[in-house]
C-alpha cells in the first residue's frame, strides 16, 4: 500500500524523469535485445503493424528487458490491494479474480508468481487482466509465457498494442510549432502537460501546428504534449503534436511521461543500432 501510494506526490518533470530511461546501459541493452531477437521482432512487425524499436523499448522502460520483473509475491500483492487499498479496491478484486484464473490457465502455483507492488506480470509487466485477454503464443509452444519465452514477450507486447489501435507506419510524435502571441492559450488547454485530441486544422486557427509532418498522417484527432526541457540550466520546453500512437502507448501506462519515454527510448535505440551498422 505504501508502495502504490508513492505516485500520489508531484509527478516530476520530463527532464528529472527522462535521463533514467534514456542513460547509455538502457539502450545499449536495448540494441543487445534487438539483435538477439531480430526475427520476432520483423514477424511481429509484419504481423501487427508495430515498429520493433517500439517493442523494445517499452521492454526497457517496463523491466530492464526482463532485468527486474519485482519480487512481490502477486498472490499477496492482489489480495492486499483488493481489500486494504479502498481507492482502487474494485479494480484490483477484478485483477485478482483474473490471476486466480491465469494460474489456473498457465498450470501454475498461484503462490510462486512474483511480480511487481501492482501485480503486474513478466518481462512486459502485464497485469494479470492483460495477461489474460492480450498475451499470445507466438513461439508455438501452446503456453504464452511472458517471464520466460522472448518470442511471446514481443508478440504479445505488439498483439497489445495493435488491439489498442495502433496505426501501422504512423507517428507518436511529431514536433510542433506555437505562433507569436499563441502560447498562453495553447498552454491553458493542457491538463498535465497534455490536451485533449482535437482535428488538426482546430489546432492550426489556435497558432499550433506540426513540423514537418508526413504527407500520409492520419486524419485522426491529436493533442498537443509540453515536455519541460533544460538548457544549460535554464527552462527550454518543447512543444510536440501528439499523434494517434502515443495515446496508444498511454494505455499501456497512463502517464504521458511514460509514453514520451518510450517514444525517446525507441529513437535512441534504433539511431544506437543504426550507428552500430554503419561502423
Amino acid at each position: 500500500v505504501t508502495a502504490m501510494d508513492r505516485p500520489l506526490r508531484e509527478p516530476p518533470k520530463w527532464y528529472e524523469y527522462a535521463p533514467q530511461f534514456l542513460a547509455a546501459p538502457r539502450v545499449e541493452a536495448g540494441v543487445a535485445y534487438w539483435d538477439a531477437h531480430a526475427d520476432d521482432l520483423a514477424r511481429a512487425e509484419q504481423r501487427y503493424g508495430v515498429p520493433p524499436e517500439i517493442i523494445v523499448a517499452i521492454l526497457g522502460v517496463e523491466s530492464f528487458y526482463g532485468k527486474y520483473m519485482g519480487n512481490y509475491r502477486t498472490a499477496d500483492v492482489l489480495a492486499t490491494l483488493a481489500f486494504d487499498y479502498p481507492r482502487r479496491a474494485s479494480f484490483f478484486r477484478g485483477e485478482l479474480k483474473q490471476f486466480l484464473l491465469l494460474a489456473r490457465d498457465l498450470g501454475m502455483p498461484a503462490l510462486a508468481a512474483k511480480g511487481s507492488y501492482a501485480g503486474a506480470l513478466g518481462v512486459p509487466q502485464f497485469m494479470p487482466g492483460s495477461y489474460r485477454n492480450f498475451a499470445i503464443d507466438f513461439d508455438g509452444s501452446g503456453t504464452a509465457d511472458l517471464w520466460n519465452s522472448p518470442a511471446d514477450v514481443i508478440g504479445s507486447v505488439a498483439n497489445y498494442l495493435a488491439r489498442h489501435d495502433w496505426q501501422r507506419g504512423q507517428p507518436m510524435l511529431l514536433s510542433a510549432s506555437i505562433g507569436d502571441g499563441a502560447r498562453e492559450a495553447v498552454l491553458r488547454k493542457l491538463d498535465g502537460g497534455l490536451s485533449e485530441r482535437r482535428a488538426l486544422a482546430a489546432w492550426s486557427v489556435d497558432g499550433v501546428a506540426p513540423v514537418d509532418a508526413p504527407e500520409d498522417l492520419a486524419p485522426e484527432p491529436v493533442g498537443v504534449l509540453l515536455l519541460e526541457e533544460k538548457t544549460d540550466g535554464a527552462d527550454a520546453d518543447s512543444y510536440w503534436i501528439a499523434c494517434n500512437n502515443f495515446y496508444v502507448i498511454t494505455r499501456y501506462n497512463r502517464s504521458r511521461l511514460y509514453a514520451s519515454a518510450v517514444w525517446a527510448l525507441a529513437k535512441a535505440i534504433k539511431e544506437a543500432r543504426l550507428a552500430a551498422v554503419r561502423n
